[in-house]
């Protein structure tokens, strides 16, 4: 080995002992800060296979599921080896059919242990009623009866004395309707005794006055999937309910619209009835509830 020059540097460390070298992607760079948001591709491909097995109430063979997902059978077959060997997707191993595995239950089951259904609607009513512009809120079923615990007032409150805490009449509101819709008869049946008899004797106009009429009303809000009522319970108010179902199919609460006639959109289909329907449905999924297909 021959000596250094004279008056050299000295020579440098092998790079074997050199500290290894990493791209720091949390560098405040643009550069970064767009790998950050670009996430990894891959991921995502592999996931719509997960969809598909989700919404799928069978196993599935690899052709039909690479069909549903939109890939080739090679390309779904590599994604579901390493899906397979994560325990998220399992194999039959007579049919060769594929269905969510043991770990995608276990996730599934830590996700709806944690989950606040009262806690997403209020975040999720914010965006609501920055949204529409008109007063929102959430009912839960009390001990009284359905059950104001969150209301939050548009730029142009309706004239609408409503608090937390109120509970709703179960047969002239839209909350009221919801829940007798949904919940078991036998927890509303002695409440709806008592309002039909108290319809009876106050004769108001458009609220049902026994068994038969109420049930015309309830299996209009299930034929809907939601509840309405337009000057009923007060007068010039209209208010629109829709239901947030849970894991088990049960109603886990309602989420409400109210607005000052004329100012609020009541229709089917019209411009709150879909924004409130996409909110309580992507709640409703949220709670881990899967809607039956039509």
């Amino acid at each position: 080995m021959s000596a250094p020059i004279p008056g050299s540097p000295p020579v440098q460390a092998a790079q074997a002992d050199a500290p290894a070298h990493y791209e720091d992607d949390s560098a405040e760079t643009p550069e970064a800060e767009e790998k950050l948001r670009s996430g990894i591709q891959s991921i995502e491909v592999g996931f719509r296979l997960l969809e598909v097995l989700t919404q799928e109430r069978r196993a599935m063979m690899l052709r039909d599921l690479a069909l549903a997902a939109g890939m080739s059978p090679a390309k779904a077959h590599r994604y579901l080896v390493s899906f397979l060997r994560l325990g998220v997707v399992a194999q039959d191993p007579v049919s060769g059919r594929y269905e969510l595995g043991g770990f995608a239950l276990q996730m599934g089951l830590a996700r709806l242990a944690r989950v606040d259904g009262v806690k997403l609607a209020r975040i999720a009513l914010t965006a609501l009623r920055d949204q529409l512009d008109q007063t929102v809120g959430i009912a839960v079923w009390g001990n009284q009866g359905p059950t104001i615990v969150h209301w939050m007032e548009s730029s142009h409150p309706a004239k609408a004395a409503l608090k937390l805490g109120d509970v709703m009449p179960l047969t002239n509101s839209a909350t009221g309707l919801l829940f007798c819709a949904y919940l078991p008869r036998s927890k509303t049946q002695a409440m709806l005794e008592q309002a039909l008899s108290d319809a009876r004797l106050q004769h108001q106009p458009g609220v049902p006055q026994n068994a038969a009429e109420l049930e015309l009303l309830l299996d209009e809000v299930r034929r809907h999937q939601a509840a309405r009522v337009q000057g009923t319970l007060l007068q010039t108010i209209d208010a629109l309910a829709m239901p947030v179902f849970d894991a088990n199919g049960d109603l886990a609460l309602g989420v409400i619209a109210l607005g000052q006639q004329g100012l609020f959109d009541a229709s089917w289909d019209g411009s709150v009835d879909r924004a409130l329907r996409h909110c309580a449905q992507r709640l409703s999924y949220e709670l881990g509830y899967l809607a039956p297909r039509s």
